[in-house]
């Protein structure tokens, strides 16, 4: 039997000690093939490039592109078949319905889902700090990883997910648990010098000049089996996504469009 073959990215680029440990973590699992970005790509979502320049690197290949271009090129200019895409990991935490639109380790995982190809998006984040500090280690991530590989690997998955979004502790291992995004999202609108600033809300403690809150007080703000819950409590969040976008509200607007 021949060893199944993983495809690596990011979006913090091909340097970021997050790939890196996912790379080591995947290792005895597959044949890892890495393809990230050149430079960091943080929030490009799934934005896509008409042409990208493609280098080598002592990690595998250096794209100066977005997450996606790495995935469309390794999915479909590269003569390999792939059996897993793994996106991460993610230096903080990419929750909330809202924000895994904008997450480009998110992105890397749709534009797989979308080629064929399941997924597996990852991140990291700090208990106390939110952000992992610049050397924080990523065993945790990576241990959290290469768990669900496996099972991906061997088909353990429902057949009807096309890619997970994973949030794991770098600081301390807690439980895995299945979660789901909420939508509790906002923005505030301020004067900044001469023009404007577009803060968002993206945690209910948060102010709108951008101040990040301390996840152990946000435990009782969000709902058990949120993501955001599941990270307030130092736990590995774990959200099974399908693709494409689902049709909404069909029979209801068959009567507006019928007086056209």
């Amino acid at each position: 039997m021949s060893q199944p073959r993983v495809l690596l990215t990011n979006d913090d680029g091909i340097d970021s000690p997050g790939l890196h440990a996912l790379a080591d973590a995947l290792a005895p699992l597959a044949a890892v093939t890495t393809v990230a970005p050149a430079t960091n790509q943080s929030g490009v979502g799934r934005e896509r490039s008409k042409s990208v320049s493609v280098a080598e690197h002592d990690r595998g290949t250096a794209i100066e592109g977005t997450p996606a271009d790495c995935v469309a090129y390794a999915l479909r200019g590269l003569d390999a078949e792939f059996d897993l895409v793994v996106s991460g990991c993610n230096v903080g935490p990419n929750v909330g319905s809202y924000l895994l639109g904008r997450s480009g380790t998110v992105g890397a995982a749709v534009e797989a889902a979308f080629l064929g190809v399941p997924a597996i998006a990852v991140s990291g984040y700090h208990h106390a700090e939110f952000f992992p500090p610049t050397g924080s280690p990523y065993e945790v991530p990576a241990e959290a990883t290469a768990f669900l590989a496996a099972r991906a690997l061997a088909g353990e998955l429902p057949e009807d997910v096309d890619y997970l979004n994973v949030n794991a502790p770098i600081e301390s291992e807690g439980p895995m648990r299945v979660t789901e995004p909420i939508g509790d999202y906002d923005t505030a609108v301020e004067p900044s010098g001469e023009g404007l600033s577009l803060n968002d809300t993206f945690w209910a403690t948060a102010e709108t000049n951008g101040s990040l809150p301390d996840l152990a007080d946000c435990a009782a703000l969000y709902p058990i089996g949120s993501d955001r819950r599941a990270i307030a409590e130092g736990e590995v969040s774990v959200s099974p996504f399908r693709v494409p976008q689902s049709v909404a509200g069909r029979d209801g607007l068959s009567g507006v469009v019928e007086s056209f």
